[in-house]
């Protein structure tokens, strides 16, 4: 089941406005697809300690717990503007983390004005070509 990136990428750019990032004000929003087509959508959360959250995390935390196993795609969206949509893909703790409930195959979608399609794909293959395995 594909899923409308463009309409993913404006949801995760609405979800900044959740974040708690009362830091370094950089406000992150994603959605993530399950092939059965539901949406899970997260924002970043900051605190004093290390124990931060990103927003990749919480989408596919929110899944999971939810009984989803399966997932197709996740769309990022990153800025120090809350309602600005800039380009923002996962750090190397959530690569690794989504790559324990992915294939290499699985998409990483942010925004990319500079392309036609205003958007730009990314493999876990590519984004994590020597992730840690069981």
């Amino acid at each position: 089941m594909m899923n409308n990136i463009k309409e993913d990428l404006e949801l995760a750019t609405k979800m900044q406005t959740n974040s708690s990032e009362p830091y370094n004000h950089f406000y992150v929003g994603a959605v993530l697809t399950a092939k059965s087509g539901k949406k899970y959508t997260g924002c970043n959360i900051a605190n004093h300690g290390i124990q931060a959250i990103c927003a990749e995390r919480v989408a596919f935390v929110k899944a999971i717990s939810e009984g989803e196993k399966e997932f197709e795609s996740i769309a990022v969206v990153g800025s120090d503007d809350r309602n600005k949509a800039d380009p923002c893909l996962p750090c190397g703790y959530c690569r690794q983390f989504m790559s324990e409930f992915v294939d290499a195959n699985f998409k990483v979608f942010t925004v990319n004005t500079e392309t036609e399609e205003g958007y730009q794909q990314y493999t876990m293959q590519e984004l994590l070509p020597f992730g840690f395995e069981l």
